[in-house]
């Protein structure tokens, strides 16, 4: 059986500029349009060079410097994009396309807690909240019910604090620290959308 810390690594570091887009047909400034980097990227206390966020009172700032996402969730997000017409059933999500800068494996929403440690090779996030859909995110997906999907399924994602800067790239094998344990990163999830179970 497979070492789970070894499974745990950083699959995608990805980088967005703010742009216009349309949300409900309205032009609106956004950075939610994120593409890999291949190269190793600087992270400061406010997040990765070369990334911007347009609305800092929902994204950035020190508790949510970066967003990452678990790469287990892409074949929901293939199927449901596909049965909205949004993509092709063969259409892979791409790295990025949900806004996440890390793009993560073996680290899913109910692994995590808040205040666990992620430890990379050359820095630490802390795990701070929980992501919450909006008409950003629905306008990206392609399709108007991508945030009850996210809703319902609970695959948020995670908001990760810089506890200690350095360098982030893909390939970087991750090492989780648990924190106090005492609130879950899913359950907090639905417990804010109004779906506690």
């Amino acid at each position: 059986m497979r070492n789970l810390h070894e499974a745990m690594r950083v699959l995608s570091v990805n980088l967005g500029k703010a742009a216009q887009m349309l949300v409900g047909g309205q032009p609106t400034r956004s950075a939610i349009g994120k593409r890999p980097s291949l190269a190793t990227v600087p992270l400061s206390a406010l997040g990765l060079a070369g990334d911007e966020q347009a609305d800092l009172s929902v994204h950035g700032g020190v508790a949510k410097a970066v967003y990452a996402y678990p790469s287990e969730h892409f074949g929901f997000w293939q199927t449901v994009r596909a049965q909205a017409r949004a993509a092709d059933w063969d259409t892979p999500v791409p790295a990025g396309l949900l806004g996440e800068n890390l793009t993560l494996q073996g680290l899913t929403e109910d692994r995590l807690w808040i205040g666990d440690l992620l430890h990379l090779p050359d820095a630490v996030l802390a795990v701070s909240e929980p992501r919450l859909p909006c008409a950003k995110f629905c306008a990206v997906m392609g399709f108007a019910q991508a945030a009850r999907m996210m809703s319902q399924s609970g695959y948020c994602g995670t908001y990760l604090g810089v506890v200690r800067p350095g360098h982030v790239r893909a390939g970087d094998v991750i090492r989780l620290e648990p924190g106090p344990r005492e609130v879950n990163l899913r359950e907090l999830f639905m417990a804010r959308m109004g779906r506690a179970r």
